[in-house]
Formats: structure tokens, sequence, C-alpha cells
């Protein structure tokens, strides 16, 4: 029985050895002591310097470790790591998620009518700011409801009197073809002359533009050319002069597209130059609404005579043009049908002026 004890302590007491071996490893003193206790017997052992100390008998051990104050822990170092930043999204802006601003493309127009008045408003009764010519290139920004072009810069323009322009990439490849070749031609003539390094480039003689009025024709509908000093020529020595009749008669065909030789013949026809009573007293040159049960009574007046001059307008471009009437003989049918020689009369008065200015 003694024996087994023996040998059981002796398998304790190598197992006490090793894991005190062990524990010297990391234990900084060299004198590490424990007791172990098995039933009513208590064994001490004690490792010093590498050797072991039993005393007593060992059946079971609870190890004894030195005090804190005694032992001293190992340091550790840790790699300082930063402190994790904000989650931050960066913010990123790409074409396809902003709004795209789409601007107006600006148009490229050319002026069709002789003189082409440029006005304040989209309006035939706003001020002239500027007179264009026919072949005149202007910039347009957009066209308004009532068929007027608002232009790039300043001021409206009546868009029956300018044709869009088609642009195209063919003229700037002609140039840059122009350019290699004057290049080539300038490097031969350095060759050629060393002393003369520029080739002499003459500018295009401008074409002039066309000034003279037109032909009167017998459509309504048409150009005429005139100015206003060509209409003030017209009315010379008559009762017609010095009422500003000029702008409004460019007003109508501006607007209207009413030719103003015609517009003026018929003014001189109706109310004999400015003298009939009419043209007095209503301001009415045109003869407007002079039914023949009562032409007098019955007839429009109008506070000026211009205004009877953009009612005219008015009036034929509703109930004539618009409804097939575009020729002097059929305007005639409708417009006096009481007096076949009506067209005849008007179309003579039109060449006359013609021949005046």
């Amino acid at each position: 029985m003694h024996t087994k004890i023996n040998s059981k302590v002796l398998v304790y007491v190598l197992c006490i050895a090793l894991f005190m071996t062990l524990s010297t490893r990391f234990l900084p003193s060299n004198k590490v002591s424990a007791e172990v206790t098995h039933d009513l017997s208590i064994a001490h052992l004690s490792i010093a310097d590498g050797s072991i100390v039993v005393s007593d008998a060992l059946q079971l051990f609870t190890p004894q470790l030195p005090d804190a104050a005694e032992i001293k822990p190992v340091e550790r170092q840790e790699a300082a790591l930063p402190e994790p930043e904000p989650n931050i999204i960066p913010e990123i802006h790409s074409a396809a998620a902003q709004p795209s601003v789409q601007e107006s493309p600006i148009l490229t127009y050319a002026v069709t009518a002789f003189y082409l008045n440029v006005r304040e408003k989209p309006d035939a009764d706003s001020d002239i700011i500027q007179v264009l010519k026919q072949g005149d290139i202007i910039q347009v920004d957009h066209a308004t409801d009532n068929g007027w072009l608002a232009l790039k810069d300043q001021g409206f323009v009546h868009g029956r009197y300018a044709k869009q322009i088609e642009e195209k990439a063919a003229p700037v490849a002609e140039k840059a073809l122009e350019v290699k070749i004057l290049a080539k031609a300038n490097t031969k003539a350095e060759a050629a002359t060393p002393f003369n390094d520029t080739l002499e480039i003459k500018p295009a003689k401008a074409i002039p533009l066309p000034s003279d009025p037109e032909r009167p024709t017998s459509v309504v509908e048409s150009d005429s050319g005139l100015t206003e000093e060509h209409i003030a020529k017209l009315f010379e020595k008559t009762a017609l002069a010095d009422h500003g009749l000029e702008q409004a008669i460019l007003e109508v065909e501006e607007e209207y597209g009413i030719n103003a030789y015609f517009t003026i013949a018929v003014m001189k026809l109706e109310s004999g130059n400015g003298k009939s009573t009419l043209a007095k007293k209503k301001n009415n040159l045109f003869g407007l609404n002079a039914l023949d049960s009562d032409k007098y009574n019955k007839a429009f007046a109008f506070e000026t005579k211009g205004d009877s001059v953009r009612k005219f307008g008015q009036l034929l471009a509703k109930n004539y043009i618009d409804k097939g009437y575009t020729t002097i003989d059929k305007v005639a049918s409708k417009y006096c049908p009481a007096n076949p020689k009506w067209s005849s009369l008007v179309m003579n008065i039109m060449k006359r002026d013609y021949k005046k200015l």
C-alpha cells in the first residue's frame, strides 16, 4: 500500500516538476514553491536555481503562485493602429447625374426683303431700332408664337422676310484646304525669293446688295423693296404727305406680306390722293366699310391715317389673301365688284409710282 502511494507521489512530483519547469520561463523569480495536499498528507515542493526540492509526501497538488507584487507582468507592445475614420462616401458628380441645362440653339437667318425693320418688340407698332438689307445675316435666338424672330443681340424681325440658313461643314473643309494650298505656295515663294517671307492675298471684293425697288407685279403678297424715303417721294405734292404713313405702309408689308406698291395704289385711288371726305374727316383712306346704302355714316373712322393703313392690312390678310385672293384681279372682284376697271386702275398707279423712283 505504501509502495502504491509512493508511486502516485512520484507521478505527481514529475507532473509538478514539468509544470514548474515550464512556469519558470514566464516567471522572473528564480525560486518557486508549491504545496500539494492529498487526504491528510501535505507535500511541499520548491524549485530553486533549477533544482527541485520535495518535502513530505505529495498526494494531490495545489500550486501556489507568488504574490502579485513579486511578479512583473510581461509587457506587451501592440502596434498603434490609427483610429478608424468616419465612413465618408465621396460625393461623385457625373454628367449623367446632374440635370443638363439645354440652351436654345442660335439659328442663322438671311434677310430676304430688300429692307427689313428691326423692331424693339414683336409688334408692327413697336419702334424701329435698326434697318437691315437683303442678304444680311442675323443670329436668331427663338421664334415667337406670332411669327416674329427674336434676334440674339436685340430686337425682333418678322419671320416672313428672313430665311434660315443650314450650316454646313463643307465651307470649313474648303477653307482648310485653301490654307494648305496657300501655305504650300508660300513655301515655294520663299524658296524662289528668300527675302520675301509673305504671300500677298488680296481680299475678295464685296458684292453690292441690291438697293433699287422691285418692279411691281399683280401678286399682292410680295416684296416691294421700298423704303420710307421712297414712299415719301411718292406722296410729294399730295394730301397724303406728312402724315407718317410711310412707316405704317412698311409695317403692313412686313407683318402681312402685302406689297407696299399695292397699298399705296389702293390708298390713292380710294381717297383721291387723300382729298376725299372720308380721308379728311374720318381718316379712312381706303373706304373701309363704306357701304353703298350709307357710305359716310357706315364707314369706319380712325384716330389717325396710319391706323387706317394698319386696319387695311389686317382685313386684306384675313379676308382676302388667307382665302385665296392673292392677285389684284381676284381682290378687285370682292373689294370693288361695282367697278370693273378697279384692278387696272390700281395696276396703272403702281407702274407710275415705280417710274417716279
